[in-house]
């Protein structure tokens, strides 16, 4: 049987995929419709999802993930500018807390996954602060992104 195996697979006959065993994904963000593409793109995976702040604290808390989402912008005047004074409702108050925290996830991989480049980049330094494996991804590039870490 080893030869007939070792024929076809020389002769790109046979399957060579493998499933991968689920994992377990965190996401921040408040957009419902981003809540389906990620059930979409991690369908057989755990998914947990945090709209805000508060319930994204609770789950990291509470959970163990091997992939972290973090959007930034979580409240409607976040879209318009980054020239407010409520960082604390946004992606940046979980990054500042994961940085305070740093035996909580520590063998996650964290993709800040926001449109909001400008914030993006404050966030993944906060986390590399604390030696996390941590980058930022623009929201239309993450299928790629997810396709290169978590292939199916």
């Amino acid at each position: 049987m080893g030869i007939l195996r070792s024929i076809m697979i020389r002769f790109g006959l046979s399957d060579l995929s493998a499933e991968r065993t689920p994992i377990t994904v965190f996401l921040l963000d408040d957009d419902y419709r981003r809540h389906a593409w990620f059930e979409k793109r991690f369908k057989g995976d755990d998914l947990d999802i945090a709209e805000n702040v508060e319930e994204a604290k609770e789950l990291l808390k509470a959970g163990s993930y091997d992939a972290i989402f973090l959007d930034h912008d979580l409240l409607p005047h976040h879209y318009e500018s980054n020239d407010h004074d409520d960082f604390s409702s946004t992606g940046y108050a979980i990054a500042e807390w994961l940085h305070d925290n740093p035996d909580l996830q520590r063998a996650a991989t964290i993709i800040v996954h926001t449109r909001n480049a400008d914030a993006a980049i404050p966030m993944v330094q906060k986390l590399r602060e604390s030696g996390r494996n941590v980058e930022y991804c623009a929201f239309p590039m993450l299928d790629l992104k997810i396709k290169n870490y978590w292939k199916r």
